[in-house]
């Protein structure tokens, strides 16, 4: 057989897909990513426990795992446990709505695959202020106090009559 340049390039890449094909891993099986995340509404740290589930007819665990997003920003990536749970735990210290993305990164048996949720961040709620006027000191407990015994003898049309008072206050 003669090759010529044009059945020259033909044979070489016959030749590189015969190799590639040989050296390539069999063909993963698709896999499932869900990600949920509990609670779905919290306030600014407030921890939220985010959970991926990777549901593969093979077994998801190995590999790099899961690695958990919000937005763009990457916020960590966890193991695949043999139940085909990652879990992550959040805090945010933004308000609004953050996507989270759960991108499970696949293995040699299963293919990579994600899911988003959202979590809702709400700001934290301000302390009530302290109460105005004189019961400052006395409602606000910037003053705690005792009053003791305090004795009061009236004397009425020729009786005498003794009154106790012990207020308590704190």
């Amino acid at each position: 057989m003669r090759i010529t340049p044009r059945k020259g390039r033909l044979v070489t890449v016959a030749a590189l897909a015969a190799v590639l094909g040989l050296a390539s891993p069999a063909w993963a099986v698709p896999s499932n990513t869900t990600v949920t995340a509990t609670p779905q509404t919290a306030e600014v740290g407030t921890p939220v426990q985010l959970e991926a589930t990777v549901d593969c007819p093979a077994d998801p665990t190995g590999g790099l795992g899961v690695t958990f997003f919000d937005g763009s920003t990457l916020l960590d990536t966890v193991p695949v446990g043999a139940n085909g749970q990652a879990d992550y735990t959040a805090t945010f210290t933004t308000t609004g709505t953050h996507t989270i993305t759960a991108a499970y990164n696949g293995n040699a048996q299963c293919d990579a695959s994600n899911n988003t949720t959202t979590v809702q961040v709400t700001s934290a709620p301000t302390p009530p202020g302290p109460p105005s006027g004189l019961c400052l000191l006395a409602c606000g407990a910037l003053i705690n106090f005792s009053v003791g015994d305090i004795n009061n003898t009236v004397y009425t049309t020729g009786q005498k009559y003794r009154n106790r008072i012990e207020p308590h206050w704190h």
